[in-house]
């Protein structure tokens, strides 16, 4: 095993591999030292595993423990018995309670496997986080309808990027008087010979209103000329037309807000392979989630014209890297709540953009010319 394969992560004595195996992925290994002698060991290392980072810092930890010498306590006659045992007593009643409150809490936790478990603590978690922002974004319904101002914000991304996921958490405490979100099937025959824009214009928000669009205009930029949907020249028509009609609409009070979630092609597998293998899931895996994974530099010679020439001053792009999924959903906060300045604002929350998840559109385009993994 060459160290030099492995990058430290932010967990003292976890390590992960640089490169991604074949078959196992990313793959973790734990390296400390105690009573002077050093522990290398794999983690991981079976396919069964696929071990998430939290997982891997589990194993870590039974490693560790599995090393270190069980301390042996003296048993203590009534006449050794001072004030510091006294102390070392109340410190194990305060353990024992504390453990019967989290056992109580937790149930029958030992039926259950540890990644879930794990996983459904670190949620309860992540959506505390998320609720600081959510309450700020009451704040800014109240302001767009006071002010008697529009909001419209565009989700895209590949399948399995992320955006439906993110729409929940920005409307889940909303007030749904204020708000709609419009995803749009295929258009009709009647639909097809009008404005390309017009079936979209229908469904834009009245004053004080906000329209979350799951799925935009942008699909002739990206599914249809991919698909076959629209010809070469209606294709270009709209590249050529939609900075000028996201400009108007910006020029006459639209608050426009773009989100591109930008998933790795291995994370959307990781995903498309959930859909298949969990019953809950299953219904969302479609004929085009199968060819997403073939039609990969396809997509991306699509997704990058788009960015290179849809992004306006007036209307920029913001491009949320989507592999973590809460990381994705509190940036995304951030940039609708970074787009108007409404009134009350909680000043202590952080708004500044995490720059590994927020990322520029210059420096998506880099990215995607050294390598198609975005």
């Amino acid at each position: 095993m060459n160290l030099s394969d492995f990058d430290k992560t932010n967990f003292s004595g976890l390590y992960i591999s640089k490169a991604t195996h074949p078959t196992f992925g990313k793959k973790y290994i734990a390296r400390f030292q105690y009573n002077k002698k050093r522990y290398v060991k794999v983690l991981g290392y079976t396919k069964k595993d696929n071990i998430t980072k939290r997982g891997a810092v589990a194993l870590l930890e039974q490693f560790k423990d599995s090393i270190s010498a069980p301390i042996v306590e003296p048993k203590i006659t009534p006449e050794k018995v001072d004030e510091t045992v006294t102390v070392n007593s109340s410190q194990m009643d305060k353990i024992k309670a504390e453990n019967k409150n989290l056992k109580s809490l937790l149930g029958d936790y030992k039926k259950l496997d540890i990644n879930v478990l794990e996983d459904g603590i670190q949620k309860i978690y992540d959506l505390e986080e998320l609720k600081k922002y959510q309450i700020e974004l009451i704040k800014l319904q109240n302001y767009l309808e006071s002010e008697n101002k529009r909001m419209i914000i565009l989700f895209e991304g590949r399948d399995a990027s992320g955006k439906g996921g993110a729409i929940r958490r920005i409307t889940r405490y909303m007030n749904n008087k204020h708000y709609r979100v419009v995803a749009l099937g295929k258009p009709t025959e009647t639909q097809r010979n009008q404005w390309f824009f017009q079936r979209y214009i229908q469904h834009f928000p009245t004053g004080g209103e906000m329209v979350l669009f799951d799925r935009s205009w942008y699909n002739r930029a990206m599914v249809e000329p991919i698909f076959g949907f629209c010809t070469n020249e209606e294709y270009e028509i709209f590249m050529e037309d939609v900075v000028n009609f996201e400009h108007d609409l910006v020029r006459q009070g639209m608050v426009l807000i773009k989100l591109y979630f930008s998933v790795s092609k291995d994370e959307q597998k990781k995903r498309f392979d959930r859909r298949i293998n969990d019953p809950l899931r299953h219904w969302k895996f479609s004929e085009v989630d199968m060819q997403a994974q073939d039609l990969w530099g396809e997509f991306s010679e699509k997704k990058y014209e788009m960015l290179k020439r849809t992004s306006s001053r007036s209307a920029p792009w913001h491009i949320v890297r989507s592999d973590n999924k809460h990381l994705a959903r509190l940036e995304a906060l951030k940039v609708i709540l970074n787009s108007v300045d409404y009134d009350g604002r909680n000043y202590s929350l952080d708004y500044e953009p995490n720059e590994d998840i927020n990322i520029s559109v210059q420096r998506e385009l880099l990215q995607m010319r050294k390598s198609q993994n975005y």
